[in-house]
């Protein structure tokens, strides 16, 4: 995420090593890569224009504490001044009201919103613990209210049905009543989009927002298209009292210009930001945190509460008290460790999280791939129970029967094998109390700020 602007600052930094002191000169040299990397992301021009102005006011004649060269202390300027530009901290969704709290969705066709609606009912429900109704009051997109209906029983939300002949504002509605009668806490409310801005999708929209008087009122927008997305909720907000936005598909932006235009531009903030297709790819937006991962420091917070969330922790006490016992870490242990970071969103977006791996030349990148992951527990799914546990048995003609069973062949299964072994002689090293210690570290480690040491 974000890969380019990363890269384009990293050079802007590197200007300054060795520098003695931050000077008009080296400073200017550096704001022009700065204002480059920015309007390469896509940024609005009036954004770019405010937050180079700001840095190149801070760091001129800045006093330079003696814990950080001039180089860290620039960086450190820019770091705030993105959280500046992006909100100084998460705005929470709001449902402090008597339930059903209803969030209404606003966007334009093609942003993701329907996927988006069921992601957030969702977050609502495994997060805030709220019990959460869908209804779709898009009645001209072909099989948009089905769309909805099969999401909502994916992620075992109540769904509300509604139908193409009923008008928008007698769906929601009726769907607020039902939604008391079922006792729902929250009530989000799919809305139809367009494939641009028109007078009647705006008219239509709005007179649903009067209707409902919604506690939350979210526009959906393509992280992809750049500055447009913020040009586009600007247009939305003149017509609608928005409460925040969401931005979508920001796993396969390597710009960032939306990010960082957004806010500025309609004084909303970005409330989450969508990572993927998956139903629980939707992440509370941290403009801190995400400013530490732009600038390559990782997000170790968000990396710690994904892990909380999504790694069974029986399953890792358990291993931890077997490795501590003196017991063989197994094929079952390491197609375990496998599925907990298949769960956390592959390699890929555990590297992004990670301080100093955004910088990994693309080469190295390029061989840490997922797949070959995959393909290992396809492997190890393809052994007995008993050759899981004692790999040692594992002959010739064993590994020809595993690769048949996992359409791979014989130098695949020996490739896992081998990196079975390696995660062995770690984990014996490591130790079970120097591995709990370890974990504490990294726990004790999470409510600490991003060092600007680069």
């Amino acid at each position: 995420m974000f890969e380019k602007l990363s890269d384009r600052l990293s050079d802007a930094f590197r200007g300054l090593a060795g520098k003695a002191r931050l000077t008009e000169g080296n400073v200017g040299d550096a704001m022009r890569e700065v204002r480059g990397a920015l309007l390469d992301a896509d940024v609005a021009l009036p954004v770019v224009r405010s937050f180079t102005e700001s840095v190149r006011r801070r760091a001129i004649g800045q006093a330079v504490s003696a814990a950080l060269d001039p180089r860290q202390a620039f960086i450190k300027i820019v770091h705030e001044e993105l959280v500046e530009v992006m909100g100084q901290a998460n705005d929470a969704l709001n449902l402090a009201t008597a339930p059903p709290a209803i969030v209404l969705m606003a966007g334009l066709q093609g942003s993701g919103k329907t996927t988006t609606a069921a992601k957030l009912a969702l977050f609502v429900k495994q997060r805030l613990k709220r019990r959460v109704a869908l209804v779709s009051a898009d009645v001209y997109r072909p099989a948009a209210i089905e769309q909805l209906e099969v999401l909502a029983g994916e992620v075992g939300a109540q769904f509300i049905s509604s139908s193409a002949d009923e008008a928008p504002a007698a769906i929601a509605e009726r769907a607020v009543a039902e939604a008391k009668r079922k006792l729902a806490d929250v009530l989000i409310v799919d809305t139809a989009g367009r494939l641009a801005i028109d007078e009647a999708m705006m008219q239509e929209i709005q007179t649903l927002q009067q209707r409902l008087q919604p506690i939350e009122t979210l526009f959906v927008v393509d992280a992809m298209t750049g500055q447009d997305a913020a040009a586009t909720a600007k247009a939305f907000n003149e017509v609608l009292d928005l409460t925040g936005v969401v931005l979508t598909k920001a796993d396969g932006d390597a710009r960032g210009g939306a990010a960082l235009s957004v806010r500025s531009l309609t004084g909303k903030p970005i409330k989450f930001i969508g990572m993927g297709e998956k139903t629980d790819a939707l992440e509370p937006f941290h403009p801190d945190r995400l400013a530490s991962r732009i600038l390559g420091m990782g997000d170790m917070l968000s990396l710690i509460e994904e892990a909380e969330r999504k790694v069974d922790k029986r399953k890792a006490e358990r291993l931890v008290k077997k490795v501590s016992r003196g017991r063989k870490f197994d094929l079952a242990d390491y197609r375990d460790q496998l599925q907990s970071m298949a769960s956390m969103g592959g390699l890929g977006n555990m590297l992004d999280k990670m301080p100093g791996m955004g910088q990994l030349p693309p080469a190295a990148r390029s061989r840490l791939d997922d797949g070959q992951f995959r393909q290992a527990a396809v492997v190890i799914d393809s052994m007995t129970p008993h050759e899981r546990r004692f790999p040692d048995l594992i002959n010739p003609s064993r590994k020809r029967r595993i690769a048949r069973g996992s359409g791979t062949d014989v130098t695949d299964v020996n490739r896992v094998l081998k990196q079975h072994k390696q995660m062995q002689k770690m984990m014996k090293k490591f130790g079970g109390k120097n591995m709990m210690r370890g974990l504490q570290g990294l726990a004790g480690g999470a409510g600490r700020r991003p060092s600007f040491r680069r």
